[in-house]
């Protein structure tokens, strides 16, 4: 089957790209806003792009009733800073109430139960029950379309639960952090069915296919 996705409205485009490039990392991003102060709000459009420097990216759609700019959108815009929570199973209630469409004055944080504390090198502050943060500030935003604006960031500190990083391996233990993922709609998965695969070296490749 061969789809011509340009032709197509832009909501049928976002079903097939969010049901098909699955599961997403979910990010709990909080902003600052001089006139609202804190906001938090959950993006699946994210993941990491790359190092040295560390790079975030944030897909930003607008609200869908209006096209208006989302509070996210423009904390970005006119800050420059913001901070990415990614979420874990203990989390996902709390960010699905963050998903909720508050008026600009009603804390989605506090909402949530979630508790707020200083950034070390940023204005927007951090959560605490995140089992991992990432204090970014703005490298571009680009609006790509009419509802559609990507948010580039760099990494300028990094917070790590206690007792989830391999101090030898810089790895994440996987059997505790337990992040959830973004399927499409309503749906979500776990992550804790694991498996391991080695890319072997070509020559050990070769020896085996030659045989």
């Amino acid at each position: 089957m061969e789809i011509d996705i340009n032709a197509l409205p832009p909501a049928e485009q976002y079903k097939l790209l969010s049901s098909t490039v699955v599961p997403r990392p979910i990010a709990l991003v909080t902003t600052f806003s001089d006139e609202f102060g804190d906001n938090a709000a959950p993006y699946s459009f994210f993941n990491c792009m790359g190092e040295n420097p560390p790079v975030m990216v944030l897909g930003l759609e607008t609200k869908r009733h209006n096209q208006a700019l989302k509070d996210t959108t423009i904390n970005i815009r006119d800050n420059g800073q913001f901070v990415i929570h990614l979420v874990d199973e203990p989390m996902a209630q709390a960010m699905n109430i963050c998903a909720i469409d508050f008026p600009s004055n009603i804390s989605e944080v506090e909402q949530a139960g979630l508790t707020l504390t200083a950034s070390r090198l940023v204005r927007p502050k951090r959560i605490v029950e995140a089992p991992v943060a990432f204090e970014c500030e703005k490298i571009a935003l680009l609006q790509i379309g009419p509802t559609r604006n990507i948010a580039i960031g760099k990494v300028v500190r990094m917070h790590v639960r206690d007792g989830l990083l391999d101090p030898v391996t810089n790895y994440i233990n996987p059997e505790l952090y337990r992040p959830v993922g973004r399927m499409f709609g309503k749906l979500y998965t776990r992550t804790r069915d694991h498996f391991e695969m080695v890319v072997p070296s070509f020559e050990d490749w070769e020896r085996e296919h030659m045989k």
